[in-house]
């Protein structure tokens, strides 16, 4: 088995989840069977609804919170009524607006709101009860009820002091205690005293041997816990982003990004490390050797794949431009944004769609409105995108790093060229300069000024000189090599 683990996911996920959900893919074509292990609690939505909405099979998902439960991954499956038939008593009202509703009883400041999982249906996530006033429990369900929380008034506020966890006849599986930020775990034959050792124990029961392979994600918090209770297992580590801070790092000493920083100091208990570009990896094995006297088996294998290259069905719409990604301030939405309204001084015919989203979205739309850009700059929210890419003539990023880029690889697989800055590893593995897009040179002294107006000139030079048919041949060209049958290879060398 391959035991996938990272930490949560989101309706907005980042490139992490995305590239678990190709890897997912693969592992079912090439008949390894995988499971995805998230460990954050999750809350707000039924995780179940967020593994299915990027792709994976409930089957394949575990969640550290019901992994000690028999409750199963599934959807929201328990209704109103069934609520209904679990009231204390018969008299109350009931009114809804939305996907919220609520239920009131007798007496003073005494009702249940009722959190349906979409503004139709009457299927039940999560009910708050309130009695006089007082928030005192939250029981969230999926076919049953899985967990619930409770609460006591303290400084005036709601304060959660305990979690309990049921199987699916309602007993009590464990409780999670928590005394001022602090939490416990209290099983019926046990007691731990931390989250990590919580995800430890889990690794424990999983009785990992040496034909199994856990792949590490994310190991913020968790990492230590792993490498205790991985047993006989293979230890890989996945790397999503630049793995060291160049500014921090001179001939004597390297500044390791704290999300790899424990496993690149432990990697005598690692058994490989996977990069998503050919020059992560020759930079990797570099420093490793240079600053610790290390060789670490390192592998390349692209954090996703290409079904088959795109080919428009109708032509491409004449000057179009996107963009995708979270709407992150990393991102520089903002930087593409004035690139395009500049580039139009030029160029009028210019349209921009982005898509992704994200914190930066309130922003977004009011820069586009100041500069009254709202006919040719639309945000189109998140989609998926996979046969999308082929309608546009250009794809452009304003990212200052990326560790692949799953939107890249799709662009070119669309057969689109691309326009960024020339920054490690994403864009440099995606655009040959001035055959299929344009790499920007950077330095530390430019300013977000010169950034932009380097976008504009080469948001001009591509739609007023370059030669398109010579660039999008290039950019199919460039694709073949991450198309999935040539992934599916890499995976089966390191998984078998």
């Amino acid at each position: 088995m391959i035991y996938n683990i990272n930490l949560g996911i989101g309706w907005a996920s980042s490139g992490v989840e995305y590239a678990q959900s190709y890897r997912a893919v693969m592992f079912r074509n090439i008949g390894a069977d995988a499971k995805f292990i998230f460990t954050d609690l999750i809350t707000a939505e039924n995780i179940e609804h967020l593994t299915k909405n990027i792709g994976f099979l409930d089957s394949e998902v575990i969640w550290l919170y019901t992994f000690f439960t028999d409750y199963k991954i599934a959807p929201v499956s328990y209704t109103l009524d069934d609520l209904k038939r679990t009231l204390p008593t018969e008299k109350y009202t009931y009114t809804r607006t939305g996907k919220t509703g609520r239920i009131v009883f007798p007496g003073k400041n005494n009702f249940y709101s009722v959190y349906f999982t979409d503004g139709k249906s009457e299927l039940v996530h999560r009910v708050e009860i309130v009695s006089e006033g007082y928030l005192i429990r939250k029981d969230y369900f999926t076919y049953g009820r899985t967990f619930a929380e409770y609460y006591a008034p303290l400084d005036n506020k709601a304060h959660l002091y305990l979690r309990r966890y049921f199987n699916e006849d309602g007993t009590v599986a464990y409780e999670e205690i928590s005394d001022d930020g602090k939490v416990m775990y209290q099983f019926p034959d046990r007691f731990f005293c931390s989250k990590e050792e919580l995800v430890g124990y889990m690794i424990s029961r999983l009785k990992l041997t040496k034909e199994d392979t856990v792949l590490i994600d994310r190991t913020t918090g968790i990492g230590q816990a792993i490498l205790r209770n991985a047993g006989g297992a293979r230890v890989g580590i996945v790397i999503h982003a630049d793995h060291f801070s160049e500014g921090s790092t001179d001939e004597d000493y390297i500044l390791w990004n704290n999300y790899y920083e424990y496993s690149f100091a432990m990697n005598r208990h690692v058994d490989f490390y996977i990069t998503a570009t050919e020059e992560q990896n020759r930079l990797l094995k570099e420093q490793f050797f240079s600053y610790m006297g290390v060789e670490p088996v390192v592998y390349t294998i692209p954090v996703g794949s290409l079904d088959a290259l795109k080919y428009p069905t109708i032509s491409r719409r004449p000057y179009s431009i996107l963009t995708a990604s979270r709407l992150a301030l990393e991102k520089h939405i903002d930087w593409i944004i004035e690139a395009v309204v500049k580039a139009r001084e030029t160029v009028p015919q210019l349209t921009l769609d982005i898509y992704g989203k994200g914190g930066e979205e309130t922003k977004l739309k009011e820069l586009i409105k100041k500069y009254g850009a709202e006919q040719y700059i639309v945000l189109r929210g998140q989609q998926n995108l996979k046969e999308v890419y082929q309608e546009y003539e250009l794809y452009l990023s304003g990212s200052m790093s990326e560790g692949f880029g799953l939107t890249l690889m799709e662009a070119i697989g669309g057969g689109l060229p691309i326009i960024g800055f020339d920054v490690r590893y994403g864009n440099p593995t995606f655009i040959d300069d001035g055959k299929n897009g344009y790499l920007i040179p950077v330095s530390e002294d430019m300013t977000q000024a010169q950034k932009i107006e380097a976008l504009t000139d080469r948001l001009i030079r591509l739609f007023t000189e370059a030669d398109s048919d010579s660039f999008h041949a290039h950019s199919y060209e460039k694709a073949k090599k991450f198309l999935t049958e040539e992934v599916e290879l890499r995976w089966k060398k390191v998984v078998g």
